[in-house]
């Protein structure tokens, strides 16, 4: 698989991008060891729920308004959204199977 499944939004799209559906955000930084292994289990929901709902990644260096706005403090920070609203927030490395509840709850 490949990092083309998932959607990388940052500060100018941010709002845009969680307007419509469900969408689970990873607030996420390069530097950060257990984001880099949540990348391939975030991958593999977004091949599972293609048509559902959208995975997509912000990163915190870059985005900083955006983490900000949502009070993102440690990493990763996963917030589902329904038609931009915060259905729930996690905090830490997750598996697919609590990934996958958690996403299913929303849908």
């Amino acid at each position: 698989m490949n990092s083309e499944i998932l959607k990388h939004f940052n500060d100018d799209s941010f709002d845009e991008g969680i307007s419509q559906g469900v969408v689970l955000v990873d607030f996420y930084a390069d530097w950060c060891g257990p984001c880099r292994m949540l990348t391939p289990v975030l991958e593999e929901l977004a091949q599972e729920m293609v048509g559902k709902m959208v995975v997509a990644k912000v990163d915190t260096d870059q985005s900083v308004g955006v983490a900000a706005k949502h009070e993102v403090t440690s990493i990763p920070t996963l917030i589902l959204f329904k038609d931009g609203s915060i259905v729930k927030r996690v905090v830490g490395l997750k598996d697919l199977d609590s990934l996958r509840s958690m996403v299913n709850e929303a849908l």
